[in-house]
């Protein structure tokens, strides 16, 4: 008899004596079990046991239940799946997303959502993954950038935003300093957002010293003037970079006069982005204080030269990031994990093999953030709230269910080791896995368990 048969006997035993009053009708086993770890319930972290039904739903019990495999794990933390409701996976997702969900499973997510761009035909988008076998849930925002590029008219745009919003899609996702656009076209999209109970996700217009917080104030008014959920994508990098404080308090303020306000961070001290963007206009060394050399390409480490910039530059879709320290944790991201309103976000997807021209954070985001939360005093339990049950409010009638371990709840788990959960993908090799996540069961079956990929049984997150 192995080790497992044995524990499973002994659950069996236990059970049979000690049986909760709800469990007494149970006529199967459960399809899995987990014991001794100290599970994240009702926002502490509690001994319990969690098993999953044969229809794939949570069952949360004082004492361990029979079940087909019972799995020990003593040390580790049993979580809701975690949450990313910033990933990125924009270039040629019919092709990467299965490298996509790999780097994203093994970093302990469960759900994993395009809130920040997405698409711009959202009824095509799920129509054609629907027929793909998926590690994560997943699903997509309506991407304005494209929308816009596609029309030419502000009531063509807004009838596409429509059509989105009809067929599905999670929310209104745009990006001002990007693709700079009228206040009034955008309070046309956040209108139609509020109509449809979606969020607006929004990529803030300024991100220099003097003009960041304008951005914040913009984002506050258009929360206001549409009545509608806006969440600021990645603060820290666009908004708060050097007024943070200033920048929490506004969002603070704005949330105490009644206003649905949320942002997010990635706990990464540097921000990377294509060379072919409007960040890196004529003027932009001036504008960041940075030069040529500051500048690395992602997935090779090659720090750039003048002559390698221009040429580079006229390459659509190469990725470069900017020193350590760019963003101070202390001073930004430390900061904004403090407030009640601020979760994780990516920002971020690994989208080729074996090296990706893509930031660090689409593989480690969330066991870097777990990490850096631990090793600043943050406490297990208030993290976590920032990679599930937060997260869950940009699309609660979806996410809910899964984001709390609770009787009855879709079976979304993350099991993970908090002595040794840590991020290693670097700038240099993004294509590294996560330490520490033990396993990830996506609608009750194993996705990911021992460093080894397992079942493919994500699904479709949409309206």
């Amino acid at each position: 008899m192995n080790r497992r048969e044995a524990l499973h006997l002994m659950a069996t035993a236990t059970a049979s004596l000690l049986l909760p009053s709800f469990t007494k009708l149970r006529s199967r086993a459960l399809k899995i079990g987990i014991v001794g770890g100290k599970v994240y319930y009702r926002g502490k972290l509690k001994s319990l046991f969690v098993g999953i039904d044969q229809e794939n739903r949570l069952v949360v019990s004082d004492v361990a239940l029979p079940s087909e495999v019972l799995y020990e794990v003593h040390g580790k933390v049993v979580s809701p799946g975690f949450i990313d409701i910033l990933g990125d996976n924009s270039s040629n997702p019919e092709r990467t997303y299965h490298i996509f969900e790999k780097y994203k499973v093994t970093d302990g997510l469960s759900t994993v959502l395009q809130m920040h761009g997405g698409s711009g035909d959202p009824a095509a988008f799920y129509d054609y993954f629907s027929r793909k076998p998926h590690y994560v849930n997943y699903g997509v925002s309506t991407k304005v950038m494209s929308i816009r590029y596609q029309y030419n008219t502000a009531a063509a745009r807004l009838k596409a935003v429509e059509r989105a919003l009809e067929a599905g899609a999670l929310g209104v996702s745009h990006s001002l300093e990007y693709q700079p656009t009228p206040y009034e076209e955008v309070l046309a999209y956040a209108r139609l957002a509020s109509r449809y109970e979606r969020p607006l996700v929004l990529h803030l217009r300024y991100s220099s010293p003097e003009k960041e917080l304008e951005g914040v104030k913009e984002a506050i008014r258009l929360a206001a003037d549409a009545d509608v959920h806006l969440h600021i994508a990645h603060l820290h990098s666009t908004g708060g970079t050097y007024n943070m404080p200033k920048a929490l308090d506004l969002i603070a303020e704005a949330r105490a006069r009644g206003l649905r306000i949320t942002t997010c961070v990635y706990p990464y001290s540097y921000w990377a982005t294509y060379l072919h963007s409007k960040r890196f206009d004529p003027g932009w060394r001036e504008y960041y204080g940075l030069d040529y050399d500051d500048l690395t390409v992602v997935g090779t480490g090659e720090r750039l030269t003048p002559a390698r910039f221009e040429q580079l530059r006229r390459t659509p879709g190469v990725l470069v990031a900017v020193p350590e320290g760019t963003m101070p944790l202390d001073k930004t991201v430390d900061l904004a994990l403090q407030t009640d309103f601020c979760m994780i976000g990516s920002d971020g997807g690994i989208e080729s093999e074996p090296q990706a021209n893509s930031h660090p954070r689409g593989a480690g985001c969330f066991a870097t953030a777990i990490r850096h939360a631990l090793d600043i005093g943050m406490s297990l339990e208030k993290i976590l709230e920032k990679i599930t049950l937060l997260p869950a409010s940009l699309a609660p009638s979806l996410l809910q269910p899964r984001a709390a371990i609770e009787q009855g709840q879709i079976a979304d788990l993350t099991v993970f080791d908090p002595q040794t959960i840590e991020g290693t993908a670097t700038v240099k090799n993004p294509n590294r896995f996560s330490k520490g996540i033990e396993m990830v069961i996506v609608n009750g079956e194993v996705a990911y368990e021992g460093g080894l990929l397992r079942k493919q049984n994500g699904q479709a997150i949409r309206y």
